[in-house]
């Protein structure tokens, strides 16, 4: 096992904004410190970036769109492919800072630009005649200086789903990331900009009410991107609507995971263990609402429990620990105050519920796994948790699960494990959800759209769909006749 002194070598005591291509020290010289959930203690000091650093990095990221911008697609790519191979090559050091972070592990970093690269080269305009005389043509440009604004839940990740298809479609881009988990994006903006042009990719870090609505109030950003909680994401939509401007949301989820009678407990069980203890339950594709068939109910919950009671907590550096900590004091205290509204609606915590301060633990954010038994009317079972708490909730037939599944606010994913591909094509297709794994849970790759429906969010991110999110479509008309109709 290593130890918190030996991987904090990864990571620098200092971080800089990152504007035109250098590295700069705020405009207000203000900064905050980064500390590590799972010993409480300070990783860096980072630059507090506010209204007058978006500025500087919305000027330079303009004067480095027109060039950027005419690059041929094929030269584009070539760069993506070269981020993708130097992301590879520092992988450990972008892991692990990631891990002290955020207590999770990268996954699928340099993937994204790679996808993102390939699938530029596809992308194709239209021509076509629709009259005599007459040549339509079609082509799709970019936007021009986009934002970005992503959470701490899994910040490597966040950001390469969001530069790849941006840069890749021609954008200049303003991006910041969580104040809370920023160092793996800084790291990442070093091995990425070292390969780009100045200006077309800056890092501003600071914190939402100023560094943030900056982004969002500033006339010369185009786009928004954004991930983050359904409420923010109101308030984004709402920024970019007086702005005229297009926004893509990643937002909140309350996935039904459902287990039918015929499935196959064993794997079911690992199944149960991906949806909400990936990522300590922190993720808004957790299967938080576990929805188990009545005739294996008994069953299935009593072998969730004592896995759950057996899974190892503790910190990110030991690999033999299956949960990590919570990202903050102030968010453990909300995760613990939903197992007490849970009490309060009459739920049952079969296990866990409490903070773990055994030892080095008290010196983190940790939580034993909680497993509550509700119904799906109850807080417990409509509101995002973001935490290791499945609620587990017992269903008799086909049509009540997906039911059940249905009655809930968002619609960002969900999974169905039967033995039945008939009735796993019914249920995957009845539930109102942007994804849904059959006989598996939050698998995800470049190529699979990833988004909500409901208040779960608007656009996709990781498919070639995502490219028509960074850019705009001009219609060019060719009249090949000698003279102008009348």
């Amino acid at each position: 096992m290593a130890t918190f002194e030996e991987v904090k070598k990864y990571i620098d005591s200092e971080y800089k904004l990152y504007i035109g291509g250098e590295w700069v020290n705020a405009v207000d010289e203000e900064t905050f410190d980064v500390y590590c959930p799972s010993n409480g203690e300070k990783l860096a000091t980072c630059q507090k970036g506010n209204e007058k650093d978006v500025n500087r990095a919305v000027e330079a990221a303009w004067k480095a769109f027109p060039a950027w911008s005419k690059m041929g697609q094929i030269e584009r790519s070539k760069l993506l492919y070269k981020i993708a191979d130097a992301l590879d090559a520092n992988m450990d050091k972008v892991n692990w800072a990631e891990r002290l972070e955020a207590g999770v592990r990268a996954g699928m970093v340099s993937d994204h630009f790679r996808y993102a690269g390939s699938a530029i080269c596809a992308s194709e305009g239209v021509a076509n005649r629709t009259v005599d005389h007459r040549i339509n043509m079609v082509l799709q440009e970019p936007i021009g200086v986009v934002g970005q604004i992503t959470p701490w839940n899994a910040p490597a990740g966040m950001a390469c789903m969001k530069l790849a298809p941006a840069l890749a479609t021609g954008n200049c881009i303003v991006y910041r990331p969580s104040k809370e988990t920023p160092i793996s994006t800084l790291i990442m903006a070093k091995i990425i900009g070292e390969l780009l042009p100045p200006g077309v990719l800056n890092v501003v870090t600071g914190d939402s009410a100023t560094c943030g609505q900056a982004i969002l109030d500033h006339p010369g950003i185009l786009k928004i991107s954004f991930t983050g909680s359904t409420e923010t994401g109101i308030n984004v939509a709402i920024a970019a609507a007086k702005k005229l401007i297009p926004a893509t949301l990643e937002l909140g989820g309350k996935s039904a995971n459902i287990f039918f009678d015929d499935c196959d407990v064993k794997r079911a069980l690992t199944g149960f263990y991906m949806g909400i203890y990936t990522m300590n339950g922190q993720v808004c594709a957790a299967g938080s609402r576990v929805l188990v068939q009545e005739g294996i109910y008994d069953m299935f919950v009593d072998l969730a429990v004592n896995m759950s009671k057996g899974l190892k907590v503790g910190p990110v550096w030991d690999d033999e620990c299956k949960i990590y900590p919570l990202i903050t004091q102030k968010h453990l205290k909300q995760v613990l105050n939903y197992v007490e509204i849970g009490k309060q609606e009459g739920a049952r915590v079969l296990c866990g519920g409490i903070r773990l301060t055994e030892g080095d633990l008290a010196k983190g954010n940790f939580m034993a796994p909680t497993v509550i038994e509700a119904t799906n009317d109850m807080r417990i079972a409509q509101e995002e948790i973001f935490g290791p708490v499945p609620v587990i909730i017992k269903f008799r037939t086909e049509e009540e699960a997906i039911a059940i599944a249905n009655d809930s606010q968002y619609g960002l994913t969900g999974g169905v494990w039967t033995k039945d591909i008939s009735k796993a094509l019914r249920v995957a297709t009845g539930v109102r959800t942007g994804s849904m794994w059959v006989n598996t849970y939050l698998q995800l790759s470049p190529g699979y759209p990833f988004g909500g429906y409901k208040k779960s969010g608007l656009g996709r991110e990781i498919h070639k769909s995502t490219l028509e999110h960074y850019t705009q479509k001009k219609s060019i008309v060719i009249n090949t006749s000698e003279t102008l109709p009348v």
